[in-house]
Protein backbone atom coordinates (compact mmCIF):
# COMPACT_ATOMS: atom_id res chain seq x y z
CA UNK A 1 0.00 0.00 0.00
CA UNK A 2 2.97 2.57 1.34
CA UNK A 3 5.03 1.67 -1.45
CA UNK A 4 2.02 2.55 -4.17
CA UNK A 5 1.52 5.50 -2.50
CA UNK A 6 4.95 6.32 -3.06
CA UNK A 7 5.48 5.22 -6.49
CA UNK A 8 3.00 7.05 -7.56
CA UNK A 9 4.19 10.03 -6.20
CA UNK A 10 7.48 9.60 -7.68
CA UNK A 11 5.23 9.43 -11.36
CA UNK A 12 3.18 11.83 -10.60
CA UNK A 13 4.17 14.23 -7.94
CA UNK A 14 2.46 17.73 -9.36
CA UNK A 15 -0.47 15.94 -9.66
CA UNK A 16 -0.81 14.22 -6.20
CA UNK A 17 -0.08 17.62 -4.50
CA UNK A 18 -2.94 19.00 -6.22
CA UNK A 19 -5.23 16.42 -5.23
CA UNK A 20 -4.01 16.74 -1.64
CA UNK A 21 -4.65 20.42 -1.55
CA UNK A 22 -8.10 20.22 -3.53
CA UNK A 23 -9.04 17.57 -0.59
CA UNK A 24 -6.97 19.86 1.99
CA UNK A 25 -9.37 23.36 0.52
CA UNK A 26 -12.31 21.26 1.06
CA UNK A 27 -12.30 19.72 4.15
CA UNK A 28 -11.11 23.41 5.26
CA UNK A 29 -14.26 24.61 3.39
CA UNK A 30 -16.68 21.48 5.65
CA UNK A 31 -15.06 22.79 8.72
CA UNK A 32 -15.79 26.80 8.34
CA UNK A 33 -19.94 25.64 7.98
CA UNK A 34 -21.42 26.91 10.35
CA UNK A 35 -24.31 24.57 12.17
CA UNK A 36 -27.90 25.26 10.93
CA UNK A 37 -30.13 27.37 13.24
CA UNK A 38 -33.84 25.60 13.17
CA UNK A 39 -36.43 27.69 14.44
CA UNK A 40 -39.15 27.65 11.90
CA UNK A 41 -42.91 29.30 13.42
CA UNK A 42 -44.94 26.72 15.42
CA UNK A 43 -48.75 26.65 16.65
CA UNK A 44 -47.82 27.94 19.95
CA UNK A 45 -46.13 31.04 18.22
CA UNK A 46 -49.59 31.53 16.66
CA UNK A 47 -51.16 33.95 19.03
CA UNK A 48 -48.17 36.28 19.81
CA UNK A 49 -46.85 36.18 16.23
CA UNK A 50 -50.32 37.62 14.75
CA UNK A 51 -50.93 40.12 17.48
CA UNK A 52 -47.20 41.43 16.18
CA UNK A 53 -47.88 40.93 13.06
CA UNK A 54 -50.91 43.23 13.23
CA UNK A 55 -48.86 46.21 15.26
CA UNK A 56 -46.38 45.89 12.11
CA UNK A 57 -48.60 46.55 9.54
CA UNK A 58 -49.95 49.33 11.30
CA UNK A 59 -46.30 50.67 11.62
CA UNK A 60 -45.82 50.48 8.14
CA UNK A 61 -48.89 52.17 7.13
CA UNK A 62 -47.08 54.90 9.21
CA UNK A 63 -44.34 54.68 7.57
CA UNK A 64 -45.21 54.55 3.76
CA UNK A 65 -47.64 58.18 4.71
CA UNK A 66 -44.11 59.72 6.17
CA UNK A 67 -42.19 58.51 3.07
CA UNK A 68 -44.83 59.68 1.08
CA UNK A 69 -44.77 63.51 2.91
CA UNK A 70 -40.87 63.25 2.74
CA UNK A 71 -40.61 62.10 -0.98
CA UNK A 72 -42.96 65.30 -1.85
CA UNK A 73 -39.43 67.59 -0.17
CA UNK A 74 -41.13 71.42 -0.24
CA UNK A 75 -43.95 70.81 -2.31
CA UNK A 76 -45.87 70.70 -5.55
CA UNK A 77 -44.88 74.90 -5.43
CA UNK A 78 -41.44 74.70 -4.27
CA UNK A 79 -40.75 72.06 -6.87
CA UNK A 80 -41.92 74.30 -9.65
CA UNK A 81 -39.79 77.46 -9.04
CA UNK A 82 -36.88 75.40 -8.51
CA UNK A 83 -36.90 73.23 -12.12
CA UNK A 84 -38.73 75.59 -14.33
CA UNK A 85 -37.71 79.35 -12.77
CA UNK A 86 -34.53 78.37 -11.50
CA UNK A 87 -33.91 76.06 -13.73
CA UNK A 88 -32.32 73.51 -11.38
CA UNK A 89 -31.98 69.59 -11.28
CA UNK A 90 -33.91 68.12 -8.35
CA UNK A 91 -32.29 66.39 -5.64
CA UNK A 92 -32.95 62.98 -6.28
CA UNK A 93 -31.82 63.86 -10.23
CA UNK A 94 -28.82 65.04 -9.26
CA UNK A 95 -28.25 61.68 -7.22
CA UNK A 96 -29.07 59.81 -10.22
CA UNK A 97 -26.56 61.29 -12.32
CA UNK A 98 -23.81 60.94 -10.02
CA UNK A 99 -24.25 57.21 -8.67
CA UNK A 100 -23.61 53.93 -9.93
CA UNK A 101 -27.03 53.21 -9.43
CA UNK A 102 -30.24 54.18 -7.40
CA UNK A 103 -29.43 51.13 -4.34
CA UNK A 104 -28.06 53.84 -2.22
CA UNK A 105 -28.07 53.69 1.60
CA UNK A 106 -30.11 56.62 2.70
CA UNK A 107 -29.52 58.12 6.35
CA UNK A 108 -32.32 59.51 8.51
CA UNK A 109 -34.78 59.88 5.63
CA UNK A 110 -37.23 60.89 8.47
CA UNK A 111 -35.55 63.49 10.12
CA UNK A 112 -36.99 66.82 10.80
CA UNK A 113 -40.30 65.92 10.71
CA UNK A 114 -42.68 66.55 14.12
CA UNK A 115 -40.26 69.26 15.65
CA UNK A 116 -41.19 72.09 17.99
CA UNK A 117 -40.75 74.78 14.63
CA UNK A 118 -42.36 72.40 12.12
CA UNK A 119 -42.22 70.13 9.74
CA UNK A 120 -38.90 70.00 8.16
CA UNK A 121 -38.79 67.01 5.43
CA UNK A 122 -35.67 65.02 5.46
CA UNK A 123 -34.32 68.23 7.55
CA UNK A 124 -33.93 69.71 4.01
CA UNK A 125 -31.38 67.56 3.09
CA UNK A 126 -30.54 64.01 1.76
CA UNK A 127 -27.42 62.17 3.31
CA UNK A 128 -26.42 58.33 2.50
CA UNK A 129 -23.99 56.34 1.08
CA UNK A 130 -23.97 55.11 -2.50
CA UNK A 131 -21.29 53.88 -4.83
CA UNK A 132 -19.81 55.96 -7.48
CA UNK A 133 -17.33 54.41 -9.89
CA UNK A 134 -17.54 51.69 -7.64
CA UNK A 135 -16.13 53.16 -4.43
CA UNK A 136 -18.38 53.82 -1.75
CA UNK A 137 -19.02 57.18 -0.77
CA UNK A 138 -20.49 59.67 1.26
CA UNK A 139 -23.45 62.46 -0.27
CA UNK A 140 -24.40 65.37 1.70
CA UNK A 141 -26.87 67.11 -0.55
CA UNK A 142 -29.14 70.25 -0.17
CA UNK A 143 -32.71 70.01 -0.97
CA UNK A 144 -33.45 74.04 -1.77
CA UNK A 145 -37.03 72.89 -2.69
CA UNK A 146 -37.21 72.69 1.76
CA UNK A 147 -37.80 76.20 3.32
CA UNK A 148 -35.50 77.66 -0.04
CA UNK A 149 -32.70 75.25 1.03
CA UNK A 150 -32.59 77.29 4.46
CA UNK A 151 -30.42 75.43 7.37
CA UNK A 152 -32.19 74.78 10.48
CA UNK A 153 -30.66 73.16 13.63
CA UNK A 154 -31.89 69.45 12.96
CA UNK A 155 -29.91 70.23 9.11
CA UNK A 156 -26.69 71.03 10.84
CA UNK A 157 -27.29 67.99 12.93
CA UNK A 158 -27.52 65.72 9.86
CA UNK A 159 -24.82 67.35 7.62
CA UNK A 160 -22.69 66.43 11.30
CA UNK A 161 -23.61 63.09 11.83
CA UNK A 162 -23.12 62.44 7.91
CA UNK A 163 -19.39 63.82 8.12
CA UNK A 164 -19.01 61.41 11.24
CA UNK A 165 -20.07 58.09 9.07
CA UNK A 166 -17.34 59.26 6.72
CA UNK A 167 -14.87 59.35 9.34
CA UNK A 168 -15.73 56.38 11.39
CA UNK A 169 -15.66 54.56 8.01
CA UNK A 170 -13.19 56.46 6.14
CA UNK A 171 -15.07 56.62 3.19
CA UNK A 172 -15.13 59.64 0.24
CA UNK A 173 -17.58 62.46 1.40
CA UNK A 174 -18.76 64.55 -1.92
CA UNK A 175 -21.20 67.60 -0.88
CA UNK A 176 -23.60 68.81 -3.87
CA UNK A 177 -24.12 72.55 -2.02
CA UNK A 178 -27.65 74.42 -2.41
CA UNK A 179 -27.90 75.99 0.42
CA UNK A 180 -30.05 79.40 1.22
CA UNK A 181 -27.87 79.71 4.56
CA UNK A 182 -29.49 79.61 8.35
CA UNK A 183 -32.32 80.44 9.34
CA UNK A 184 -31.60 83.40 11.62
CA UNK A 185 -34.54 83.17 14.43
CA UNK A 186 -33.14 80.15 15.38
CA UNK A 187 -29.64 81.19 15.00
CA UNK A 188 -28.83 80.29 19.28
CA UNK A 189 -29.13 76.75 17.82
CA UNK A 190 -27.51 76.92 15.05
CA UNK A 191 -24.39 78.94 15.40
CA UNK A 192 -22.54 79.37 18.79
CA UNK A 193 -22.38 75.48 20.14
CA UNK A 194 -19.41 72.88 19.79
CA UNK A 195 -21.46 70.55 17.73
CA UNK A 196 -23.60 73.05 15.68
CA UNK A 197 -22.87 75.11 12.26
CA UNK A 198 -19.21 75.51 12.41
CA UNK A 199 -18.01 71.88 13.70
CA UNK A 200 -19.29 70.98 9.78
CA UNK A 201 -15.78 73.37 8.72
CA UNK A 202 -13.42 71.77 11.53
CA UNK A 203 -14.49 68.13 10.67
CA UNK A 204 -13.37 69.32 6.72
CA UNK A 205 -10.62 70.22 8.03
CA UNK A 206 -9.81 66.90 9.84
CA UNK A 207 -11.13 64.79 7.16
CA UNK A 208 -8.55 66.15 4.80
CA UNK A 209 -5.95 65.76 7.76
CA UNK A 210 -6.64 61.96 7.96
CA UNK A 211 -6.69 61.47 4.28
CA UNK A 212 -10.08 61.08 3.47
CA UNK A 213 -11.21 62.70 0.12
CA UNK A 214 -13.88 65.25 -0.25
CA UNK A 215 -15.49 66.83 -3.47
CA UNK A 216 -17.68 69.55 -3.54
CA UNK A 217 -20.00 70.38 -6.28
CA UNK A 218 -21.56 74.37 -6.23
CA UNK A 219 -25.25 73.43 -7.82
CA UNK A 220 -27.03 76.53 -6.07
CA UNK A 221 -26.96 79.53 -3.58
CA UNK A 222 -24.15 78.98 -1.36
CA UNK A 223 -23.94 81.90 0.97
CA UNK A 224 -22.25 83.09 4.20
CA UNK A 225 -20.86 80.34 6.42
CA UNK A 226 -22.17 77.83 3.53
CA UNK A 227 -19.64 79.46 1.21
CA UNK A 228 -16.43 77.68 3.21
CA UNK A 229 -17.90 73.95 2.58
CA UNK A 230 -16.46 74.62 -0.82
CA UNK A 231 -13.28 76.15 -0.18
CA UNK A 232 -12.46 73.47 2.54
CA UNK A 233 -12.83 70.76 -0.02
CA UNK A 234 -10.27 69.15 -1.91
CA UNK A 235 -11.39 70.02 -5.35
CA UNK A 236 -14.55 71.79 -5.99
CA UNK A 237 -16.97 71.91 -9.38
CA UNK A 238 -19.06 74.86 -9.83
CA UNK A 239 -21.85 75.30 -12.26
CA UNK A 240 -22.40 78.44 -14.51
CA UNK A 241 -25.28 80.70 -13.85
CA UNK A 242 -26.60 77.98 -11.42
CA UNK A 243 -23.47 78.03 -8.93
CA UNK A 244 -22.92 81.38 -6.85
CA UNK A 245 -20.61 81.24 -3.74
CA UNK A 246 -20.28 84.82 -1.59
CA UNK A 247 -20.27 85.76 2.15
CA UNK A 248 -22.80 88.56 1.29
CA UNK A 249 -25.18 88.29 -1.49
CA UNK A 250 -26.05 91.54 -3.83
CA UNK A 251 -28.79 92.89 -1.14
CA UNK A 252 -25.87 93.17 1.22
CA UNK A 253 -23.97 95.22 -1.34
CA UNK A 254 -26.56 97.52 -2.17
CA UNK A 255 -26.79 98.10 1.45
CA UNK A 256 -23.23 98.63 2.36
CA UNK A 257 -21.73 100.68 -0.74
CA UNK A 258 -24.70 101.46 -3.03
CA UNK A 259 -23.58 99.08 -5.65
CA UNK A 260 -25.74 97.61 -7.74
CA UNK A 261 -24.46 93.97 -8.57
CA UNK A 262 -25.49 90.53 -10.26
CA UNK A 263 -24.84 87.40 -8.30
CA UNK A 264 -22.99 85.87 -11.39
CA UNK A 265 -20.88 89.21 -11.28
CA UNK A 266 -20.57 89.01 -7.37
CA UNK A 267 -19.92 85.19 -7.18
CA UNK A 268 -20.19 83.00 -10.01
CA UNK A 269 -18.55 80.17 -11.68
CA UNK A 270 -16.44 82.33 -14.04
CA UNK A 271 -14.85 84.84 -11.62
CA UNK A 272 -13.91 82.41 -8.98
CA UNK A 273 -12.61 79.64 -11.32
CA UNK A 274 -10.97 82.87 -13.15
CA UNK A 275 -10.10 84.85 -10.89
CA UNK A 276 -10.39 83.84 -7.36
CA UNK A 277 -9.17 80.05 -7.80
CA UNK A 278 -11.73 79.02 -5.08
CA UNK A 279 -12.99 76.64 -8.02
CA UNK A 280 -11.08 73.68 -9.62
CA UNK A 281 -13.53 72.84 -12.34
CA UNK A 282 -15.63 75.00 -14.18
CA UNK A 283 -19.22 73.34 -15.84
CA UNK A 284 -21.66 74.65 -18.30
CA UNK A 285 -24.40 72.34 -16.82
CA UNK A 286 -25.62 70.19 -13.79
CA UNK A 287 -24.69 67.24 -16.20
CA UNK A 288 -21.59 67.84 -16.88
CA UNK A 289 -20.60 68.87 -13.31
CA UNK A 290 -21.47 65.71 -12.15
CA UNK A 291 -19.56 63.73 -14.76
CA UNK A 292 -16.86 66.22 -13.36
CA UNK A 293 -17.58 64.93 -9.71
CA UNK A 294 -17.39 61.22 -10.90
CA UNK A 295 -13.92 61.36 -12.83
CA UNK A 296 -12.53 63.29 -9.41
CA UNK A 297 -13.55 59.86 -7.61
CA UNK A 298 -11.97 58.01 -10.46
CA UNK A 299 -8.56 59.34 -9.58
CA UNK A 300 -8.94 58.73 -6.02
CA UNK A 301 -6.39 55.77 -5.24
CA UNK A 302 -8.11 52.90 -3.66
CA UNK A 303 -7.09 49.51 -4.55
CA UNK A 304 -10.31 47.72 -4.84
CA UNK A 305 -10.17 43.81 -5.62
CA UNK A 306 -11.12 42.51 -9.10
CA UNK A 307 -14.68 41.63 -7.53
CA UNK A 308 -15.52 44.96 -6.44
CA UNK A 309 -14.91 46.39 -9.65
CA UNK A 310 -17.23 44.27 -11.81
CA UNK A 311 -20.19 45.60 -13.86
CA UNK A 312 -23.28 45.83 -12.05
CA UNK A 313 -25.29 43.00 -13.58
CA UNK A 314 -22.62 40.92 -12.21
CA UNK A 315 -22.42 41.76 -9.13
CA UNK A 316 -26.25 41.52 -8.61
CA UNK A 317 -25.95 37.96 -10.06
CA UNK A 318 -23.47 36.81 -7.29
CA UNK A 319 -25.73 38.64 -4.53
CA UNK A 320 -28.29 36.70 -5.89
CA UNK A 321 -26.35 33.28 -5.41
CA UNK A 322 -25.22 34.24 -1.80
CA UNK A 323 -27.07 31.54 0.09
CA UNK A 324 -30.48 32.90 2.02
CA UNK A 325 -31.90 32.05 4.74
CA UNK A 326 -34.09 29.08 4.81
CA UNK A 327 -37.21 31.38 6.01
CA UNK A 328 -38.96 33.74 4.65
CA UNK A 329 -37.68 37.79 5.32
CA UNK A 330 -41.22 38.78 5.66
CA UNK A 331 -41.67 36.55 8.73
CA UNK A 332 -39.92 39.17 10.80
CA UNK A 333 -43.22 41.59 10.73
CA UNK A 334 -44.71 38.93 13.11
CA UNK A 335 -41.02 38.33 15.06
CA UNK A 336 -40.83 42.32 15.58
CA UNK A 337 -42.35 42.59 19.43
CA UNK A 338 -45.17 44.88 19.63
CA UNK A 339 -44.49 45.11 23.14
CA UNK A 340 -42.10 43.65 25.47
CA UNK A 341 -44.16 40.82 26.72
CA UNK A 342 -44.92 40.23 22.98
CA UNK A 343 -41.34 38.83 22.35
CA UNK A 344 -39.89 35.88 20.79
CA UNK A 345 -37.08 33.86 20.88
CA UNK A 346 -34.38 36.21 19.46
CA UNK A 347 -33.11 33.25 17.27
CA UNK A 348 -36.05 33.16 14.99
CA UNK A 349 -35.39 36.68 14.26
CA UNK A 350 -30.98 35.60 13.73
CA UNK A 351 -31.92 32.67 11.63
CA UNK A 352 -34.06 35.48 9.35
CA UNK A 353 -31.19 37.27 8.52
CA UNK A 354 -28.44 35.34 8.55
CA UNK A 355 -26.25 33.19 4.97
CA UNK A 356 -28.16 29.66 5.19
CA UNK A 357 -29.74 30.63 8.64
CA UNK A 358 -26.37 29.42 9.88
CA UNK A 359 -25.42 30.17 13.59
CA UNK A 360 -22.72 29.30 15.76
CA UNK A 361 -24.28 30.68 19.33
CA UNK A 362 -21.15 31.11 22.00
CA UNK A 363 -21.93 30.33 25.48
CA UNK A 364 -24.95 28.52 24.44
CA UNK A 365 -26.29 27.31 28.46
CA UNK A 366 -24.93 30.20 30.14
CA UNK A 367 -26.26 33.49 30.69
CA UNK A 368 -29.26 32.41 28.16
CA UNK A 369 -31.30 35.87 27.98
CA UNK A 370 -28.17 37.17 26.11
CA UNK A 371 -27.45 35.28 22.43
CA UNK A 372 -24.03 35.34 21.64
CA UNK A 373 -22.55 33.60 18.16
CA UNK A 374 -20.93 34.23 14.75
CA UNK A 375 -22.63 34.26 11.46
CA UNK A 376 -22.18 35.36 7.81
CA UNK A 377 -24.02 38.30 6.76
CA UNK A 378 -23.93 38.11 2.68
CA UNK A 379 -20.45 36.55 2.57
CA UNK A 380 -19.53 38.78 5.76
CA UNK A 381 -18.70 37.45 8.97
CA UNK A 382 -19.81 39.22 11.76
CA UNK A 383 -20.58 38.41 15.44
CA UNK A 384 -23.93 38.61 16.83
CA UNK A 385 -25.20 40.08 20.49
CA UNK A 386 -29.03 39.62 20.97
CA UNK A 387 -31.62 39.97 23.98
CA UNK A 388 -33.27 37.57 24.39
CA UNK A 389 -34.58 38.80 27.93
CA UNK A 390 -33.62 40.57 31.19
CA UNK A 391 -29.65 41.42 30.75
CA UNK A 392 -28.84 39.23 33.72
CA UNK A 393 -25.40 39.40 35.51
CA UNK A 394 -24.30 35.82 34.08
CA UNK A 395 -25.77 37.68 30.55
CA UNK A 396 -23.30 40.65 31.16
CA UNK A 397 -20.52 38.51 31.59
CA UNK A 398 -21.32 36.98 28.64
CA UNK A 399 -21.76 39.49 26.64
CA UNK A 400 -18.39 41.53 28.11
CA UNK A 401 -16.40 38.31 26.95
CA UNK A 402 -18.11 37.91 23.12
CA UNK A 403 -17.11 41.51 22.99
CA UNK A 404 -13.94 41.07 23.77
CA UNK A 405 -13.18 37.91 21.58
CA UNK A 406 -14.80 39.77 18.39
CA UNK A 407 -12.66 42.58 18.80
CA UNK A 408 -9.78 40.33 19.28
CA UNK A 409 -10.09 38.23 16.11
CA UNK A 410 -11.29 41.73 14.45
CA UNK A 411 -15.17 41.02 14.18
CA UNK A 412 -17.32 43.48 13.42
CA UNK A 413 -20.30 43.18 16.05
CA UNK A 414 -24.01 43.45 15.46
CA UNK A 415 -26.33 43.92 17.89
CA UNK A 416 -29.92 43.21 18.36
CA UNK A 417 -31.52 45.25 21.10
CA UNK A 418 -34.67 44.47 22.65
CA UNK A 419 -33.99 45.77 25.87
CA UNK A 420 -36.14 44.81 29.44
CA UNK A 421 -39.05 47.86 29.73
CA UNK A 422 -37.33 48.93 33.21
CA UNK A 423 -35.20 48.74 35.60
CA UNK A 424 -34.79 45.59 38.26
CA UNK A 425 -36.37 46.17 41.40
CA UNK A 426 -34.80 46.16 44.83
CA UNK A 427 -37.10 44.54 47.47
CA UNK A 428 -34.63 42.76 49.83
CA UNK A 429 -31.20 42.35 50.88
CA UNK A 430 -30.94 39.72 48.70
CA UNK A 431 -32.01 41.36 45.70
CA UNK A 432 -29.87 44.40 46.28
CA UNK A 433 -27.04 41.78 46.63
CA UNK A 434 -28.02 40.09 43.80
CA UNK A 435 -28.66 44.06 41.61
CA UNK A 436 -25.28 44.94 42.57
CA UNK A 437 -23.30 42.40 40.97
CA UNK A 438 -25.80 42.61 38.07
CA UNK A 439 -24.45 46.89 37.52
CA UNK A 440 -21.05 45.65 37.76
CA UNK A 441 -21.10 43.19 35.48
CA UNK A 442 -23.44 45.26 33.06
CA UNK A 443 -20.15 48.20 33.85
CA UNK A 444 -17.35 45.02 32.60
CA UNK A 445 -19.97 44.94 29.60
CA UNK A 446 -20.43 48.90 28.76
CA UNK A 447 -16.61 49.25 28.88
CA UNK A 448 -15.76 46.06 26.96
CA UNK A 449 -18.61 47.80 23.95
CA UNK A 450 -16.92 51.29 24.16
CA UNK A 451 -13.38 50.09 24.33
CA UNK A 452 -13.98 47.61 21.24
CA UNK A 453 -12.23 48.96 18.00
CA UNK A 454 -14.33 46.90 15.61
CA UNK A 455 -17.19 48.54 13.56
CA UNK A 456 -20.38 47.91 15.74
CA UNK A 457 -23.69 48.04 14.22
CA UNK A 458 -26.89 48.27 16.73
CA UNK A 459 -30.83 47.37 15.22
CA UNK A 460 -33.32 48.31 17.63
CA UNK A 461 -35.50 45.65 17.13
CA UNK A 462 -37.87 46.15 20.22
CA UNK A 463 -37.09 48.39 23.47
CA UNK A 464 -34.71 50.73 24.17
CA UNK A 465 -35.08 51.52 27.46
CA UNK A 466 -32.46 52.46 30.36
CA UNK A 467 -29.04 51.23 31.18
CA UNK A 468 -29.39 47.66 29.26
CA UNK A 469 -29.36 49.72 25.73
CA UNK A 470 -25.99 50.52 26.47
CA UNK A 471 -24.18 47.85 27.30
CA UNK A 472 -26.28 46.99 23.87
CA UNK A 473 -24.31 49.53 22.04
CA UNK A 474 -27.17 52.27 21.67
CA UNK A 475 -26.38 55.64 20.42
CA UNK A 476 -23.98 57.32 22.74
CA UNK A 477 -21.62 54.06 22.83
CA UNK A 478 -20.61 55.67 18.95
CA UNK A 479 -22.20 52.41 16.54
CA UNK A 480 -21.16 53.07 13.07
CA UNK A 481 -24.67 52.76 12.26
CA UNK A 482 -28.10 52.71 14.03
CA UNK A 483 -31.00 51.80 12.98
CA UNK A 484 -35.12 51.25 14.33
CA UNK A 485 -37.73 49.03 13.01
CA UNK A 486 -41.01 50.84 12.92
CA UNK A 487 -42.29 49.19 16.08
CA UNK A 488 -39.46 50.06 18.15
CA UNK A 489 -39.67 52.72 21.16
CA UNK A 490 -36.50 54.32 22.82
CA UNK A 491 -36.97 55.81 26.40
CA UNK A 492 -35.27 56.12 29.93
CA UNK A 493 -38.60 53.38 30.64
CA UNK A 494 -41.08 51.83 28.98
CA UNK A 495 -44.44 53.64 28.78
CA UNK A 496 -46.74 51.82 31.86
CA UNK A 497 -43.72 51.99 33.95
CA UNK A 498 -43.64 55.40 35.08
CA UNK A 499 -44.58 54.68 38.43
CA UNK A 500 -40.78 52.72 39.01
CA UNK A 501 -39.63 56.18 38.37
CA UNK A 502 -41.75 58.48 40.89
CA UNK A 503 -39.99 58.73 44.66
CA UNK A 504 -42.42 60.72 47.08
CA UNK A 505 -40.42 62.51 49.20
CA UNK A 506 -41.96 60.96 52.51
CA UNK A 507 -45.00 58.09 53.00
CA UNK A 508 -47.42 60.54 54.25
CA UNK A 509 -47.00 62.61 51.40
CA UNK A 510 -48.04 59.53 49.52
CA UNK A 511 -50.86 58.74 51.47
CA UNK A 512 -52.19 62.25 51.76
CA UNK A 513 -51.88 63.03 47.55
CA UNK A 514 -52.41 60.09 46.12
CA UNK A 515 -54.99 61.46 43.12
CA UNK A 516 -52.04 64.24 42.41
CA UNK A 517 -49.66 61.35 42.18
CA UNK A 518 -51.51 58.96 39.65
CA UNK A 519 -52.41 62.21 37.67
CA UNK A 520 -48.32 63.04 37.37
CA UNK A 521 -48.10 58.81 36.37
CA UNK A 522 -50.32 58.87 33.88
CA UNK A 523 -49.65 62.25 32.06
CA UNK A 524 -45.77 60.89 32.61
CA UNK A 525 -46.91 57.44 30.88
CA UNK A 526 -48.98 59.44 28.01
CA UNK A 527 -45.38 61.31 27.28
CA UNK A 528 -43.85 58.09 27.37
CA UNK A 529 -45.80 56.73 25.25
CA UNK A 530 -45.45 59.57 22.65
CA UNK A 531 -41.72 60.33 22.50
CA UNK A 532 -40.79 57.08 22.45
CA UNK A 533 -41.86 55.86 19.08
CA UNK A 534 -39.25 55.32 16.10
CA UNK A 535 -40.45 57.89 14.13
CA UNK A 536 -40.34 60.59 16.90
CA UNK A 537 -36.81 59.26 17.52
CA UNK A 538 -36.26 59.38 14.06
CA UNK A 539 -37.48 63.00 13.27
CA UNK A 540 -34.62 64.24 16.05
CA UNK A 541 -31.56 62.37 14.76
CA UNK A 542 -31.33 60.05 17.87
CA UNK A 543 -30.35 57.00 14.98
CA UNK A 544 -29.63 56.88 11.29
CA UNK A 545 -33.32 55.95 10.05
CA UNK A 546 -36.16 52.94 10.09
CA UNK A 547 -35.79 50.39 8.39
CA UNK A 548 -38.18 47.70 7.67
CA UNK A 549 -37.89 44.52 9.33
CA UNK A 550 -37.87 42.59 6.02
CA UNK A 551 -35.01 44.88 4.37
CA UNK A 552 -32.69 44.87 7.25
CA UNK A 553 -30.91 42.34 5.66
CA UNK A 554 -30.14 44.09 3.26
CA UNK A 555 -29.40 47.20 5.17
CA UNK A 556 -27.20 44.98 6.85
CA UNK A 557 -25.13 43.70 3.71
CA UNK A 558 -24.32 47.73 2.55
CA UNK A 559 -23.17 48.49 5.74
CA UNK A 560 -20.59 45.70 6.16
CA UNK A 561 -19.82 46.44 2.24
CA UNK A 562 -18.74 50.28 3.56
CA UNK A 563 -17.15 48.91 6.53
CA UNK A 564 -15.19 46.71 4.64
CA UNK A 565 -13.89 49.23 1.92
CA UNK A 566 -11.71 51.04 4.29
CA UNK A 567 -9.17 48.56 4.02
CA UNK A 568 -8.45 49.14 0.55
CA UNK A 569 -7.58 52.90 1.11
CA UNK A 570 -3.79 53.90 0.51
CA UNK A 571 -1.98 53.98 3.81
CA UNK A 572 -3.02 56.51 6.44
CA UNK A 573 -0.19 55.51 8.81
CA UNK A 574 1.99 59.09 7.53
CA UNK A 575 0.26 61.67 9.27
CA UNK A 576 0.02 65.00 7.07
CA UNK A 577 -2.00 68.71 7.90
CA UNK A 578 -4.86 69.53 6.11
CA UNK A 579 -4.57 70.40 2.09
CA UNK A 580 -5.13 74.20 1.99
CA UNK A 581 -5.84 76.38 -0.60
CA UNK A 582 -4.34 79.18 -2.14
Amino acid sequence: MYRFIARKAVQHPRRLVQQMSTATRERRARRSALPVLESPLLDIHKHVYEANLRNSNDCRSKYAELNEKVTKGGGDGAIARHTQRNGKLLVKDRLRLLLDDEDFLELSRFAGLGLPYGDIPSAGCLTGVGRINGLWCVFIANDATVKGGTAYPITVKKQLRAQEVAIQNRLPCVYLVDSGGAFLPLQSEIFPDKNQGGRTFYNEAVMSAMKIPQVSVVCGSCTAGGAYIPTMAEETVMVHRIGTMFLGGPPLVKAATGEEVTPEELGGARLHAEVSGCVDHFAWEEEEALEYTRNIISTLNFTLPAHEEEDKEETTRKRKEDEKPLYSSEELLGLAPKSYNYSLDVKMVISRLTDGSRFQEFKALFGTTLVTGFAKIHGHLVGIVANNGELTYQAALKGSHFVQLCDQRDTPLLFLQNTAPSAALTLSVAQAEMNGNRLKAQASMMAAVACASVPKITVVIGGSHGADSYAMCGRSFDPNFLFLWPNARVSMTAAGHAGLLLHPDDEQQQEEEPADRNETERNLNRTLEEESSAFFSSGRLWDDGVILPQDTRRVLRDCLDVIKQQRYQPSTEKSQSALLRL
